[in-house]
């Protein structure tokens, strides 16, 4: 089993392979996710001069929408790539957000004094982390009490087709080991409660978690295509282990299948993305002015985000 170092290198190299992938398709990728976002976002409580941290920001969201939010503030963007970072960079200079700074840095050594920031974020980051538990401490460790940390995973495989289409007709051609349950990968925070354990285990509180619903949206099965098999990590790795002749064999049968999705002329593909939000207990143990959310896994009923796009905030 490699160690979680050689993970992190492994990853470093992955995600700064696919940074151009993900800047060629910043448009597509941000209206998909842009309603994870806006949830995430409406948890943390953000204030105008808010000291903010971004955990795995890629190419910078949610913390520009944040920055935005806060422009009294400071919001840090973190990742492992700096070539994502720099992608991030450049599309905050794009927007005009220049409350922003970028540091590459492993989110379970952040190089920040504790109780730094008022909140704290990682979208899609959490099952990519060789310690999640570790990473869990790190983010505590450096926000205030008070202060919330949200992030977000994805759930199961069958209520993702937008990716498992993909994936499958990868798996038609390809052999494609098994991902190790335990060890990094798209789905590995899937399970209900999952990521609370974790909030809890290290101290935070009055933790809850909702699903929301995402799409993808293409002008058609062609270019759906080329969108994953250029940005999902997943698909790029295991299109390098076959030949030319395989690659289009997978093509064609993804486009098959994804023209199912086809509606007044674009292609729209479903997915469920889930949120965690938790708050760092203060020191005297007030619970916060919105009232208290059960930290009872039990007492978490999952529900669904509200309408996107909510009119306080702009694209996330």
């Amino acid at each position: 089993m490699p160690s979680a170092d050689e993970i992190r290198d492994a990853q470093r190299a992955a995600w700064a392979g696919l940074s151009a992938g993900w800047e060629k398709w910043d448009s597509v990728i941000m209206e998909q996710l842009g309603p994870v976002g806006a949830a995430m976002i409406e948890r943390l409580d953000i204030a105008e001069d808010h000291q903010h941290l971004d955990i795995a920001s890629g190419t910078g969201e949610p913390g520009l929408s944040i920055a935005r939010l806060s422009p009294k503030g400071r919001v840090v963007l973190t990742d492992l790539a700096a070539e994502m970072l720099d992608v991030a960079a450049r599309r905050a200079r794009a927007q005009g957000v220049a409350n922003i700074e970028t540091k590459v840095c492993s989110a379970d050594d952040l190089p920040f004094d504790d109780a730094t920031f008022d909140s704290v974020s990682v979208r899609f980051g959490y099952m990519f982390f060789p310690d999640m538990g570790k990473a869990t401490a790190e983010f505590a460790r450096v926000l205030k009490p008070g202060g919330h940390l949200c992030s977000s995973v994805w759930v199961k495989p069958e209520e993702n087709p937008w990716t498992a289409i993909a994936m499958q007709a990868i798996a038609n051609e390809a052999v494609v080991a098994p991902p190790d349950p335990d060890g990094p990968n798209m789905f590995r925070c899937a399970a209900p409660g999952y990521v609370s354990v974790l909030y809890e285990g290290a101290g935070l509180r009055d933790v809850a978690e909702w699903d929301v619903d995402v799409e993808l949206v293409t002008r058609s099965p062609e270019q759906y295509w080329e969108m994953i098999s250029e940005h999902v990590s997943l698909a790029v790795a295991a299109l390098q282990q076959v030949d030319e002749l395989a690659r289009q064999r997978i093509r064609a049968d993804a486009i098959a299948k994804v023209s199912g999705f086809e509606k007044d002329g674009k292609v729209r593909v479903p997915g469920v993305a889930r949120c965690i939000v938790g708050r760092k207990q203060d020191p005297s143990g007030t619970r916060p002015r919105d009232g208290a959310l059960s930290s009872n896994a039990a007492d978490r009923p999952s529900r669904r985000a509200k309408p996107w796009p909510p009119s306080s905030l702009g694209q996330a």
